[in-house]
This record gives C-alpha cells, sequence and structure tokens, in this order.
C-alpha cells in the first residue's frame, strides 16, 4: 500500500497527504545525514510563505525543502510545480527565518518530489533570485 493510500484511509485530508509526504521525505533526509531543525516554519501574517523542512547538513549548510508530492507524473510531476511565485515565498520565508540568525550559515534551496512511491531529492533546486 503506498503512502496516498495510507494517506486516504487516516481521513484523507490534504494536510493529511501533505504530512505523510513530509515524513517520508524527512526520514529520506535523515537517512542521507541530515539533521532536522524546524518543520512547517511559517512567516507571521497574511501573504507570507511556508517551509516545509529546515535541516542541516553536517557540514553545515542550512538547507530549505519544499516537498511536493502526486500520485503520478501525470500533471507535470511533484518538481514542475515549484514555480516562480513559490520560489518567491519560499525565499521570503527564508530570509524572514535567517534574521534571527547573527551570522547565517551557508543555505540553500531544495526539492523533495514525492511521486507514487519514488522519492527524488533534487539539491539546489532554485537559488534566492527565485
Amino acid at each position: 500500500m503506498g503512502w496516498m493510500n495510507r494517506g486516504a484511509a487516516a481521513g484523507g485530508t490534504t494536510r493529511v497527504r501533505g504530512a505523510a509526504a513530509e515524513d517520508l521525505a524527512l526520514a529520506h533526509l535523515q537517512r542521507a545525514g541530515l539533521r532536522l531543525v524546524e518543520r512547517n516554519y511559517r512567516t507571521p501574517g497574511r501573504g507570507g510563505g511556508e517551509i516545509d523542512l529546515i535541516v542541516r547538513e553536517p557540514d553545515g549548510t542550512l538547507v530549505f525543502v519544499e516537498v511536493r508530492a502526486r500520485a503520478s507524473r501525470s500533471q507535470g510531476g511533484a518538481a514542475a510545480s515549484v514555480g516562480a511565485v513559490k520560489q518567491r515565498r519560499l525565499v521570503f520565508a527564508a530570509r524572514h527565518y535567517l534574521l534571527r540568525w547573527p551570522a547565517p550559515p551557508p543555505c540553500r534551496f531544495d526539492v523533495v518530489a514525492i511521486e507514487g512511491d519514488h522519492i527524488e531529492w533534487l539539491r539546489a533546486a532554485f537559488d534566492a533570485g527565485g
């Protein structure tokens, strides 16, 4: 039974499916040696952004991760769904998050695309230029 079916059994809501996808993505990143810093970071107020996962590489690089899930590639795939507007919101949220750091570490933006039972980790999927 795939993760999409498990989410449907647990209630089928978008939030349940999103949380299940984030769980899979986080487990995948942790197996690769990354450490969770924060999950579902939101900027205050309307019109801001949300970062699904913030993790750290063993070398200290802070990684802002967007998790995208699709049942299949029929709609262009999960990675293709992170367009320019979403990228700008992620960059905005990351800049807001970094305000708390006296000296921000090296950072990058990754996408973990989950399509069916396949996980693809796209490192440096885009840069802060959006």
